[in-house]
């Protein structure tokens, strides 16, 4: 396994670890932990507003903060994420140009997939692969706009797709001594089609990405979870019996074939 990437605040900027403990709900300790959200109770992220894009996050994560800086103004702003939630709203707020607050959950964060709020896996073949059909987007462009939890190394493009079966069959592996269930390749929306930093969009961006992904398909993958071809990724459970365990760099990714 090449890399763990954490999303403390949903939508923000992700932040590399080298181990990370696995909750009971199935999702990592730490990963979107804290979401913004308007007085409807919506969440602000880049799917809704492309002004998150243009807000930058950097976690000092032992120290528990977190500094924010909007793109092009220089300016910083370090605040303490559990004890400073009321000024990070107001700082938000003001950004934004109306009324947020960061709400928190420890248990199980604010996954995309609420069934499946276990890590999102996919491997870095995959991401150089993907980076060949954009040619003006590098292969760190591709990983901040799909923003996956795990990238798995030393392994052909599209691994991944093994991790998944038809719609009522989940396939398990193993990282390290965690065991996990494979569910489904992951859907993606409006977010990956835009400049991480900026918010600009890429001109047809789904239409090239669902035409490649369609033609590099592995001919051993089911392809009955594929009602479209904008998916990439996979979605993930852990059973509770997990909790407490961890999932590290390095460790040995394997299969339990069915």
């Amino acid at each position: 396994m090449a890399k763990i990437c954490l999303f403390p605040i949903k939508s923000l900027d992700g932040v590399e670890v080298e181990r990370v403990e696995v909750l009971a709900s199935g999702a990592l300790k730490g990963d979107r932990e804290f979401a913004i959200v308007d007085e409807q109770g919506k969440f602000v992220n880049g799917k809704n507003n492309p002004m998150v894009h243009r807000l930058r996050s950097q976690y000092q994560l032992a120290a528990r903060t977190v500094t924010l800086q909007i793109n092009g103004t220089g300016i910083e702003q370090v605040f303490n994420l559990d004890g400073e939630r009321l000024a990070i709203a107001r700082t938000l707020s003001d950004y934004f140009q109306f009324p947020v607050c960061l709400q928190r959950d420890t248990k199980t964060g604010f996954p995309d997939d609420i069934q499946s709020p276990g890590p999102t896996i996919i491997s870095t073949a995959t991401l150089v692969e993907i980076a060949t059909w954009f040619p003006s987007l590098s292969i760190n462009d591709i990983r901040q706009r799909f923003r996956s939890n795990i990238e798995i190394g030393g392994v052909p493009a599209f691994w991944e797709d093994q991790l998944f079966d038809e719609a009522d069959n989940c396939v398990s592996f193993r990282i390290g001594n965690v065991l996990l269930s494979g569910i489904n390749p992951c859907q993606r929306c409006v977010v990956p089609t835009r400049d991480q930093m900026t918010g600009e969009s890429y001109p047809e961006f789904t239409k090239i990405f669902t035409k490649k992904r369609q033609e590099t398909l592995p001919a051993w993958v089911n392809p009955s979870q594929f009602n479209h071809f904008y998916r990439v990724a996979v979605n993930t459970r852990l059973n509770p019996s997990e909790a407490g365990k961890s999932i590290e760099v390095g460790n040995e990714v394997e299969i339990f074939w069915h």
